[in-house]
């Protein structure tokens, strides 16, 4: 075996849920950086196409698509579309920022239609698709939420715990057909669903210093969990939570002792 091949993307065709901008955007770049013909998908039309030209002038395949992934049918429709489906990634989310005897019923059921039941769609729709063609690689993006959580973030947080209690279920149903599926797990991220905390200097400077690196992470450096999930290199990985989250897991509480 040639281990210089083992994140090598060509020829295989990927689908990004959420391409239009942050993790998603940069993870649509990674995989055609390696080789993959991407269709970056987003709710936003224009900006799916932006990532896509985006991708196109480094050299890339790629093409844009709408999609609404709380839509039974969009969703199908999205991933029955093309040749092949060989990878695909997904990361919208959405939360609310409240005590949980604060959260109406309506802020709630946004929550959950768009984290839980968007991805249950994407899971099932594409599992579907890549159990038919014997293989492929499912990459969901959970959280740091679904290990560990803090107030007002209760909501968000059953939402990526139950994301990656499907993605477990499924990989356990689709290994035997070739199908792997994993999660990865954040930390904070600099997307626009954080642009609150950026907001307020004393919150981010909190959530920097919670990290053992003392740094919130760039949306290019989920990419590395990406293509590695994606690619070969990962052949006998599935059911897994892939944390990136600069350590702050690792970290019990926020406590310096003077050691």
């Amino acid at each position: 075996m040639n281990y210089r091949e083992l994140f090598d993307l060509t020829g295989k065709h990927a689908l990004v849920v959420g391409a239009g901008s942050g993790i998603g955007r940069a993870a649509a770049a990674g995989l055609a950086d390696f080789g993959a013909s991407v269709v970056c998908a987003d709710v936003n039309g224009d900006a799916a196409e932006a990532t896509a030209a985006h991708l196109r002038e480094r050299g890339g395949v790629a093409r844009a698509a709408v999609v609404d992934i709380r839509d039974e049918g969009q969703v199908r429709d999205l991933v029955a579309a093309g040749d092949r489906l060989d990878v695909l990634v997904s990361t919208p989310s959405v939360n609310v920022r409240k005590p949980l005897v604060e959260v109406s019923v309506e802020e709630f059921a946004r929550v959950v239609d768009l984290n839980l039941k968007g991805s249950f769609l994407v899971l099932r729709e594409a599992g579907k698709r890549m159990a038919a063609a014997g293989g492929g690689s499912l990459v969901l993006f959970s959280s740091i939420r679904s290990q560990v959580v803090e107030p007002g973030q209760g909501v968000y947080a059953a939402t990526k715990a139950g994301t990656l209690q499907m993605v477990r279920a499924l990989a356990a149903e689709l290994g035997p057909r070739g199908v792997r599926v994993n999660a990865v797990a954040p930390g904070v991220v600099e997307t626009p669903l954080t642009a609150q905390i950026k907001d307020q200097p004393a919150w981010y400077r909190a959530y920097a210093e919670k990290s053992a690196l003392g740094r919130w992470a760039q949306p290019d450096e989920m990419v590395g969990a990406v293509v590695y999930l994606a690619s070969s290199a990962s052949s006998f990985v599935t059911g897994s939570l892939l944390l990136v989250d600069g350590g702050w897991t690792a970290v019990d509480g926020r406590f310096t002792p003077p050691l």
